[in-house]
């Protein structure tokens, strides 16, 4: 073994014990941002090949969600901005995409894995593959319990918070509710039940990878009190020892929730 893998090694083990009596985030959102960067820095041919080296990144990092027993997971793997980008690489990440929530719930070792994969975002926009194999990996794992995977695919925050009013708008309609009752009567929390993500805590803590110091419209509604940590290693790039380091930020700080 070299020696910086050895100094690796050995901070790695310090971390974690440092993290051992502290509290744990429940919900962890990571924005799984700079995979074309990653790519074009390294020579790879297309940015398809770092979306490729991004999804299969994904697999260690619930590894490491299972062994510090984090119960809830968000991926933002997909903005409904980035649709717009050019035709044959959105063809080439749906693809990656599909096979990368099979792997999550429709292999063999899924179900000793224990992954619960769910689907959020305007998921009407996606093409009918992708909506499929999104259904697939629910359906196969609606039973597990270990870890909960949400995955965003076509998800913006606008997005999400705008389909939760015309929700809540036709539902207190169909009710025989007016618009001025409805306006009396809204409570936060209408909205909330709305939301794409009903059903799961707000997260706790939301990572960003690739250096950049912004939300980009992630979990807007859901974020209102979270912490929030900006690493600059591409996420293909992200390692353990970078997750640990954004946990232990997160328990030195003091929650006050607003308060």
């Amino acid at each position: 073994m070299a020696l910086t893998d050895l100094a690796y090694r050995l901070y790695e083990r310090r971390l974690t014990a440092e993290l051992a009596d502290g509290p744990m985030p429940q919900h962890v959102g990571v924005i799984l941002d700079g995979n074309r960067r990653y790519a074009a820095e390294r020579g790879l041919t297309t940015p398809s090949d770092g979306h490729e080296a991004g999804a299969k990144h994904i697999d260690p990092f619930l590894d490491w969600c299972l062994d510090l027993q984090i119960p809830y997971v968000t991926l933002w793997l997909l903005s409904t901005d980035n649709l717009g980008r050019d035709e044959v690489e959105i063809s080439a990440l749906m693809g990656i995409i599909e096979d990368t929530v099979r792997r999550m719930g429709c292999t063999a070792g899924a179900a000793e894995r224990g992954l619960r994969v769910t689907a959020v975002g305007a998921l009407d926009l996606l093409p009918e593959s992708t909506r499929r194999a999104l259904k697939e990996a629910e359906e196969a794992t609606q039973d597990h319990d270990r870890l909960r995977v949400q995955v965003a695919v076509g998800y913006g925050g606008r997005q999400e918070i705008t389909d939760a009013l015309r929700s809540l708008l036709a539902e207190r309609a169909a009710q025989g509710m007016s618009l001025e009752e409805l306006a009396a009567k809204l409570v936060p929390e209408d909205i909330g039940d709305h939301l794409y993500t009903t059903g799961l805590p707000d997260p706790d803590l939301i990572i960003r990878t690739s250096g950049e110091v912004r939300l980009g419209g992630f979990l807007l509604w859901q974020s209102a009190h979270s912490e929030f940590y900006f690493c600059d290693a591409y996420w293909p790039a992200f390692r353990r020892v970078d997750f640990l380091r954004a946990l232990r930020d997160y328990q030195r700080r003091t929650r006050r929730f607003g308060r």
